[in-house]
Formats: C-alpha cells, structure tokens, sequence
C-alpha cells in the first residue's frame, strides 16, 4: 500500500471516486435553494485547468525554441513538419472513417423518431456560446499573433505560441556562438518551469475531485442511461481505435501500446478526471523526452498535435452527426455521407482539448452539411460532457503515439531508453513521486 501511496495516479484516482460519490450524493436536482451541491465544487477542477494553462505558453515556447536552436541542420525541422502533418491526415481521416464505420452498422439513432421542430435549439446555442467562450476554435483566423506578447495572453492559443517559438528559434540557431548566452539562460528558465509544473502537478487529485463532482452533480449519472447506446458506442469505438489502429501503428514503431498507456496513466487519469488533455500536457512532453524522443521532435509534435491530430474528436464527429441523423430519421446517402467525412476532416482542425470544443466543431461541421439541422445537436446535449472525457483520452493517447513515430521516423528515438522505460513503468518520476496533495 505504501508504494502505490507514492504514485500520483494513485491520489488522482481517489479524487475522481470521491468526486463520483459527492456528486451522487448531493445532486442539483431536487435540491433545496440555499443547500450544498456538487456542482459548486466546479471551481476546483477548474483552478487546476486554469494553474496548468498558465505555464503551457511560456512551456511550450521554451522547449521548441531550445530544440531548434539546438539543431544544426534546419532542414531537419521542416522534415519533422512535413512527416507529423502527414501522419497526422492519415490516421485522423482512418478515426473520422471508423467512426461512420461503426455508425452505420450499429445505427444507435435508429427507432429514436425524434422531431427538429419539437427540438430546444436556444439550448445549443447557450451550450455552444459557453464553450467558445473557453475556447479558441477559429485558430485559422488567428495563427498570426497582432503582438509578440499576445500569442501569450488568454486570447492567444497553441499555434501562434508555435509559430513565434519556431521563428524565435530560427533566429537564435542563426547566432551561432553570439546567441549561446540567450540559450543557456533559456534553458535555466525552462528547468524553472517544469519544476513549477511538478509543484503544480501535486494538486491534480483536488482538481479531478472537484471536476467529477462538478459533472455528476450537474447531469447525474442517470442522464448517460437515457443516450446510453451511443455513449457507449463511442466509447466502445475510440477504444478499438487505440487497441486497433493506434496499437498496430505502435507495434511497426517497435513498442507495445498497453506498455505505453501503462507509462502514461497517470496523466490518463489526470485527463479522465479534468476532461481536458491540456492539463497533461507538459507532464505528457517530459515522459516521451524520457522514452528517448528529441526534445526537438517531442517540442514541435506535440503542439501541433493538440489543433491537427485530434483522434477521439473525429470519431465523435462522425458518430455524433450521424447519430441525429438518424434519430431525425433522415437518411444519408454514401455520398452525403463522405461530404460529411470531409467537412469534418476540415473543421476538426481547430478544436483544442477543452471541454466544448469538439460541440462548438461539431456545430460548424453540420452547418455546412444542411441535410442534418444543427438544432439536433439538443439531442445529445445532456450526454456531451461524457463523451467529453473519451474524446480527451483518445486525442491524448493520439498525440503521445505520434509523437514516438515521427521520432522513429526522423531517426530521434532512443530505441535502447524506450524498451527499458516502457518495461519498467514503476520508477518513480518527479511527477509521480508527489504523494498525497
């Protein structure tokens, strides 16, 4: 008991079962005005969100512009770009296409006769305004920062820190010598940082308690029942997808994905209780630099990754628009369909890992495909933040693994480090070596 007391998935655990129970316990219908729910322990999860958000831009900035800086041969970098962006496209569109897949055979919508007119669309859009409040989902609109300092502030997001670091670094690999001590008082201040993140990463279970509570309370457990065959299609297919396809594509990359996912469930659990792979992110980019991959490969795949290579959000897309669909009873042809995949294809590109973002995508997807009225979206409303978490887990877990094979790829993978850390998963990390908050 007291090893696994020393293990930070430990704690996270106990805080997402406490989070369940309390939300059970003090649900917010039926309560009396003034009594204690659940869903007031909502600040809580989002603290810790908004504690790990605070050091992602200066994280993120710090370690692209140390890894490349650190490479003589810029072409490299553009090697790395092209290879994460055409993995990226692969394996999204084989998540967008499982998705319609599975769909079609399972048709979960079929026999639910529901009726647009009879459906709340000022629901959707109270929904939708809230999570685009939250989230910056018109990225393309926006790569390019008005100020270097904006791509820091809450209106910026991971691109236009992206795409400043990489210029940032483009400039000081041309200094050469002139720009060593810019480089090393970098690197000290990045060393600064991610202790912080450790410092951080200690509260995780008081953030999962209080983000589990928050979502039991608010919807209750018994709102999955009422939706129960399409949330657990989606679950039971973003799973196939990391067992399947992102499992074999580990195996040709010569490592075991259950191995990995063990590496990594910590910050699973970190994700699973806060519903949002962003708050795993730094801890996600430590471990793959510690299975071997260059900070270099690991300090470009991964940003990019968290606005191009969302796995679980292309599955839910597919599902979800032909889901209404067919609750509404409307029949989509093949063709219909592929435009859909292809919408889709496009408009995934945007959404972050926040809780919402993939509602907010999902919006814009049907408001160019007609056939499928956007007030449909109140169909699955009550059961969106429940998906929210698998959508999480599977972009995260999408984004480690392609992370390791663009290192693979490029020749920047520590094959020796990462057969002994993935057979070794027990020893004890900074992150995980936080004990009890």
């Amino acid at each position: 008991m007291k090893r696994l007391a020393r293990h930070l998935y430990f704690w996270v655990l106990i805080g997402i079962a406490l989070g369940v129970l309390v939300g059970y316990a003090y649900p917010d219908a039926g309560a009396l005005p003034g009594t204690f729910k659940a869903s007031s322990l909502k600040p809580l999860g989002d603290a810790f969100i908004n504690l790990v958000k605070m050091l992602i831009a200066p994280v993120i900035f710090l370690t692209v512009v140390l890894g490349i800086a650190g490479i003589s041969d810029l072409k490299k970098i553009g090697r790395v770009g092209v290879k994460a962006v055409l993995y990226f496209e692969v394996v999204s569109t084989l998540a967008l296409a499982l998705g319609l897949l599975v769909m079609n055979v399972v048709q979960p919508g079929k026999g639910f006769h529901a009726k647009a007119a009879a459906l709340d669309a000022t629901s959707v859009a109270s929904y939708a305004q809230q999570a685009h409040e939250q989230n910056t989902t018109d990225f393309l609109l926006h790569i390019i920062p008005n100020t270097f300092v904006e791509a820091f502030t809450a209106n910026g997001n991971l691109l236009q820190v992206l795409l400043v670091a990489i210029l940032f670094g483009l400039a000081l690999s041309h200094l050469g010598v002139r720009g060593k001590p810019v480089f090393d008082m970098l690197e000290s201040v990045s060393k600064v940082l991610f202790g912080m993140v450790n410092m951080i990463m200690k509260a995780a279970p008081i953030g999962a308690f209080g983000a589990m509570a928050y979502t039991i309370g608010k919807f209750g457990i018994a709102s999955i029942a009422k939706l129960a065959a399409l949330v657990g299609t989606f679950y039971a297919t973003s799973a196939v997808f990391v067992m399947v396809v992102l499992g074999a594509v580990a195996w040709f990359a010569g490592f075991s994905i259950l191995r990995f996912l063990n590496y990594i469930r910590s910050e699973l659990l970190i994700v699973l209780g806060t519903s949002s792979s962003e708050s795993a992110l730094v801890p996600l980019m430590e471990k793959l630099e510690r299975l071997g991959c260059s900070r270099s490969v690991v300090g470009l795949v991964v940003p990019a990754g968290y606005s191009f290579n969302l796995d679980g959000t292309n599955i839910y897309m597919t599902m979800a628009a032909l889901f209404i669909a067919q609750a509404l009873d409307i029949q989509l042809s093949l063709g219909q369909q592929l435009s859909l995949l292809a919408v889709a294809m496009v408009s995934s590109k945007g959404a972050s890992g926040v809780t919402g973002a993939g509602f907010i995508t999902l919006a814009a997807t049907l408001a160019v495909v007609p056939d499928v009225p956007v007030a449909g979206m109140a169909l699955i409303l009550g059961v969106d933040r429940f998906m929210s978490e698998c959508r999480s887990l599977t972009n995260f877990i999408g984004n480690g693994v392609a992370t390791i094979v663009v290192a693979k790829w490029e020749g920047e993978l520590d094959g020796e480090t990462l057969r002994r850390e993935l057979a070794d998963p027990d020893v004890l990390v900074p992150a995980e070596a936080a004990g009890p908050p």
